[in-house]
């Protein structure tokens, strides 16, 4: 795929929050990759735009995504974690 093909669906200051992002996508069998700026990664920086990290997604699973990120933990969610 080409860098055209994804489509950023969260961008975020730290990398801890892009991987926990990440991760959420993975477990919905959406494929993200993370895309660092330079800077925020190398030193640690997370201000005025430096440490940002663009979360991105083929474009095919971009609509999925954005719905996964933007839903809301229920009832259901909460008892499956809880077993």
């Amino acid at each position: 795929m080409k860098e055209r093909d994804f489509v950023i669906v969260a961008v975020v200051h730290g990398e801890i929050h892009a991987n926990i992002i990440k991760s959420r996508l993975e477990c919905e069998g959406i494929p993200a990759f993370l895309q660092y700026e330079s800077a925020g990664r190398v030193y640690g920086f997370i201000v005025d735009g430096l440490g940002e990290v663009s979360v991105k997604v083929p474009q095919e699973f971009a609509e999925e995504a954005k719905k996964v990120l933007n839903e809301k933990p229920n009832e259901r969610n909460i008892k499956d974690l809880n077993g």
